[in-house]
């Protein structure tokens, strides 16, 4: 599903920024189809799951789940987001899908208890990777499941200079953190390869997907 042709609030956020054409590239299409296909691969999903998508942007991994889940929640922080996100829902006519503003690296846990949550190229930009983890631990059912995908441990060309966030993740110290947080199971594959020209040279970034159980 594309993005209707909305405004979205001004804000100096780089998200909110880029909100309204976020599903126009690509290339960001091609990575969240990737990654929707590898966590069709590693998990078994069915339409009584109610799933939360945390950093979810537009919704454009969502969308690509929803027909084989429940209830699906979209949460973001970004205002510029979640208005495209919003019209998408409205576009769909979809009851079972909402969009919310939730930081849940600062704001209360939400009361609700989820299935299964799931995160594109989010965890990166967590300044507390254990923290979140814990928190994303807390608000999974018993036994539910938590997928997300992200960088591979890379030597900090993939932002460039200025970036504040994590260069990637070594897989089996985010296993150990997952781990620490409660996760009893967590495994790794690689969903994708981004390509990307650096100082006029063709890199690779590999993206994983974890899948690890409450």
């Amino acid at each position: 599903m594309t993005s209707p042709t909305i405004p979205v609030p001004p804000s100096t956020n780089r998200f909110d920024a880029s909100a309204a054409t976020w599903d126009s590239d690509p290339a960001k299409v091609e990575r969240a189809r990737a990654v929707a296909d590898a966590i069709l691969r590693e998990v078994k999903l069915d339409p009584s799951m109610r799933a939360l998508e945390f950093g979810a942007g537009t919704g454009l991994l969502g969308f690509m789940l929803r027909p084989r889940i429940g209830e699906l929640t979209l949460t973001d922080v970004s205002d510029g987001m979640l208005a495209v996100a919003t019209a998408k829902i409205e576009a769909s006519g979809d009851p079972r899908v909402r969009a919310r503003k939730l930081d849940l690296v600062a704001d209360p846990l939400p009361a609700e208890r989820w299935d299964l949550a799931f995160s594109l190229m989010t965890l990166h930009h967590v300044a507390d990777t254990d923290a979140i983890l814990r928190r994303l631990h807390a608000v999974l059912s018993p036994s539910g499941t938590l997928c997300i995908a992200d960088l591979d441990a890379e030597d900090g060309s993939f932002h460039g200079a200025g970036f504040d966030g994590h260069h990637g993740f070594d897989r089996g110290r985010l296993s150990a953190q997952a781990r620490a947080a409660g996760f009893r199971s967590v495994a790794f594959s690689t969903a994708f390869v981004m390509n990307k020209a650096r100082d006029g040279v063709e890199r690779s970034y590999p993206i994983f997907l974890m899948v690890a159980t409450a």
